[in-house]
């Protein structure tokens, strides 16, 4: 009869065991999120109802309005005292434009092709070579109030306070750039709205996957996977992202795997050296890895299953001008959307507070928060490892980005000036020499304004003179190679 009551005593034990909550809960659990919400946490300070260029406690001037009419072109022209008045009142108001079949874009590349030569003389394309044009002034974020982390752990620098009263919060990328206007109020910038629309038409998927061996909702030993998924991301009837799919994680690239600890739905990951997610994109060109330096991510599990939160490090302004730059041209981005990337690369500059080099002492990187919103899933590990597939059909034009992203660093590295690679569109050519064919007063602007190329009686694109040969020694162009890809 003992061994049957000690017996008895353990099942007893082990039954009491089971019924606490801390330990009934403690088995291998996975949540898969994917994301529908991804872009720079910028904390807009204006009425949602109001314009993006409208005054607000961030910008308390409004937003950016570089090239919005004749007044700022003029303004933007008048800088380089090579021009003469003839040139820029032709500029401004080309003579028998309305005897053109779309005037509108006669005169949008004609300005186009103008403001893409602002050096410090003739010949220097300044979205190539943003530092040897004058900075134009980019209106900057004065308000306290900021999303993102103290990536330094030091409340005294930073100079933002978080909504929840966090201070030391670290997002210059905010102040540079949070009152340029693609990217100001969430109701109506431009580029905010469009890389979210394009993420969610397929062009890219973020999935999250959060695992642990406790509570979902209390985890002090959980995990936390981030990356790319080749499958594209499901609509429902009403058009928002649906939940419930499968999609396959990415693990070879765009990428990262981190500790984190969950309180009462709030996840919090480690600090690590480097954090590679995928790029935000509106194009093919721009996506790709998007690397944060002392990068961490924080997440707040909602009552639906959803996940909303944060993710931050130091990002390097090179990727950040390019991303932003290259993918259009500078001009056509810039004219378009009343921004100025000779002003936002001088803003970057002026604000970098990370990742100094080692042998300069120069700057390179800039804390940065990106806001994100994803749904619940699955995320899965399929028995053939999934991989990033390029598409062949875009490849030709991304390659294009990355020779102009090549040249922009090399400029801004080197201090070097550096021609246009021919056949990329930045300098709008040839898109302004094709686009004034009927124009009047067309040899006016083929014979002022500057060009990266020239056309033949054909129309096929030509350098302006031969290419030089390399001059360089082998440990110069390793040096320059290196620089390209920071």
């Amino acid at each position: 009869m003992i061994p049957q009551k000690r017996a008895m005593v353990f099942v007893t034990a082990i039954a009491s065991l089971l019924m606490r909550p801390d330990l009934a809960a403690a088995a291998p659990w996975s949540r898969g999120f994917v994301v529908d919400t991804y872009g720079y946490a910028f904390h807009y300070g204006g009425r949602h109802s109001s314009a993006e260029t409208d005054p607000g406690a961030d910008c308390p001037h409004g937003s950016t309005v570089f090239f919005s009419n004749e007044d700022q072109m003029r303004k933007t022209l008048e800088q380089q005292r090579w021009r003469s008045k003839l040139e820029i009142d032709n500029i401004l108001n080309p003579p028998g434009i309305e005897k053109t079949r779309v005037p509108v874009y006669a005169r949008f590349y004609i300005w186009g092709r103008a403001v893409s030569y602002r050096g410090w003389r003739k010949g220097i394309e300044t979205y190539v070579n943003p530092s040897a044009a004058p900075d134009p002034g980019q209106p900057q974020v004065t308000g306290r109030i900021a999303d993102g982390f103290d990536l330094d752990n030091n409340p005294k620098t930073g100079g933002f306070v978080s909504t929840d009263g966090r201070r030391g919060i670290d997002n210059s990328l905010y102040r540079a750039w949070g009152c340029d206007a693609p990217f100001r109020n969430p109701v109506s910038a431009t580029m905010d709205l469009r890389e979210n629309n394009e993420m969610r038409d397929g062009l890219f998927t973020v999935v999250i996957r959060i695992s642990g061996n406790q509570d979902p909702l209390n985890d002090k030993n959980a995990t936390l996977e981030i990356g790319y998924s080749p499958d594209k991301i499901v609509k429902d009837a009403g058009n928002n992202v649906a939940r419930g799919y499968s999609f396959r994680i990415v693990k070879s690239a765009q990428y990262t795997k981190l500790k984190a600890t969950i309180t009462n739905g709030v996840v919090e990951t480690e600090q690590v050296s480097e954090l590679h997610v995928p790029q935000p994109a509106w194009f093919y060109d721009q996506t790709g890895d998007a690397d944060f330096h002392k990068g961490r991510i924080r997440l707040t599990i909602g009552a639906d299953g959803s996940a909303a939160g944060l993710m931050g490090g130091y990002r390097d302004v090179r990727d950040l001008y390019a991303q932003d730059t290259f993918a259009q041209t500078g001009a056509l981005q810039g004219v378009r959307d009343h921004e100025d990337h000779v002003s936002l690369y001088y803003a970057l500059k002026r604000n970098a507070d990370g990742m100094a080099d080692s042998r300069t002492g120069v700057k390179w990187g800039i804390s940065t928060a990106y806001r994100l919103h994803a749904v619940p899933t699955f995320v899965i590990d399929p028995a053939t490892p999934a991989e990033i597939v390029p598409s062949a059909a875009e490849e030709p034009r991304k390659k294009g980005f990355e020779k102009v992203k090549a040249a922009f660093v090399r400029s801004v590295t080197t201090n070097t000036i550096q021609e246009v690679p021919l056949g990329t569109g930045e300098g709008q050519f040839p898109a302004m020499e094709r686009t004034i064919a009927d124009l009047p007063s067309k040899e006016f602007f083929l014979k002022t304004l500057d060009a990266p190329g020239r056309l033949d009686a054909q129309g096929h694109v030509l350098p302006l003179k031969p290419a030089p040969k390399p001059q360089a020694s082998s440990a110069a162009l390793s040096t320059v190679a290196s620089a390209s890809n920071p």
